[in-house]
């Protein structure tokens, strides 16, 4: 696999060595202070250019950068711009936009997370040192708070429909789309609570366990249930007490009433669900039932 050090000298050579390119900036993880460093980081690079035109007609040009695994080329974010996301065969990977240096660059410098690498002309406007503070847990409103309690309680509902109807992909479906999006944005106040709002918990919270309790993480896992009902209900249960005991926590924290009420009805429904299910020792419910 190239090194960092490989990758970047060729990236920079491509651009030093065409004319066509002006000025080069890397956003994404490697420029973020804050990052793991490890060996499978993208290259998120720009290269803004006087004209796309002479690269999109003859896209071979790319081969320079490597051996190729698969690759996409998703839709600009506008007009006029090119955008290669190449995976290699090396393991390394990069994502490279191109953007007219007279074009629409509306919030190509909006990103904290941006450095500049070369700036042929001096275009490129001064940018602060790069920070993630712009992605960092947010404190939440009592709406925010109050909402995301009432719609764990409110679809914790659908998940237990759906394994009483034995219908596992809807049930399933509910229960990691939507019971555990709550439950992981209330573990993520949690996280700004013991780290005083000033920590980003990554893409798909990918750092989240380093910011909550030993305990809670555990908690988490048990949530992620096998493909078969006694897992899913286990799964259910387990994330209504891990959400439960972080709610109370971050209500706590703010001054928000948890909706013990609601807490308390959903749970002695679904307790009640599955004891019908479980009287039927695994066969289908009987007919008629629905």
């Amino acid at each position: 696999m190239r090194t960092e050090a490989e990758m970047m000298e060729l990236i920079m050579g491509v651009a030093e060595g065409n004319d066509l390119v002006r000025a080069v900036l890397m956003s994404g993880s490697r420029a973020n202070p804050s990052a793991p460093r490890d060996k499978f980081q993208d290259y998120d690079i720009v290269y803004l250019v006087t004209s796309v035109e002479p690269f999109a007609a003859d896209r071979g040009w790319i081969d320079v950068f490597g051996e190729r695994m698969i690759m996409q080329m998703p839709e600009p974010f506008a007009e006029g711009q090119l955008c290669y996301l190449m995976q290699f065969m090396d393991g390394n990977r990069i994502d490279l936009t191109l953007v007219p240096v007279d074009g629409d660059q509306a919030g190509l410098f909006d990103d904290q997370l941006t450095v500049v690498l070369l700036d042929k002309d001096g275009r490129v406007p001064e940018l602060p040192p790069p920070t993630d503070a712009d992605r960092w847990v947010r404190p939440p409103s009592r709406e925010q708070y109050d909402k995301c309690c009432n719609e764990f309680w409110w679809v914790s509902n659908y998940v237990a429909k759906g394994l009483w109807r034995q219908e596992i992909l809807y049930a399933t479906w509910h229960l990691d789309h939507v019971v555990r999006e709550m439950l992981l944005t209330m573990l993520e106040w949690e996280a700004g609570i013991r780290t005083g709002f000033s920590v980003s918990v990554g893409k798909c919270r990918k750092y989240l366990e380093a910011y909550i309790p030993a305990a809670s993480w555990q908690a988490l896992m048990r949530t992620y249930a096998a493909g078969n009902y006694a897992a899913c209900w286990d799964a259910l249960f387990a994330a209504c007490e891990l959400f439960r005991t972080t709610a109370r926590r971050v209500g706590e924290e703010f001054g928000f009433e948890y909706p013990t009420d609601d807490d308390q009805r959903v749970t002695a429904h679904l307790q009640q669900v599955r004891a019908e299910t479980s009287a039927w020792s695994g066969s289908r419910r009987p007919q008629g039932s629905a």
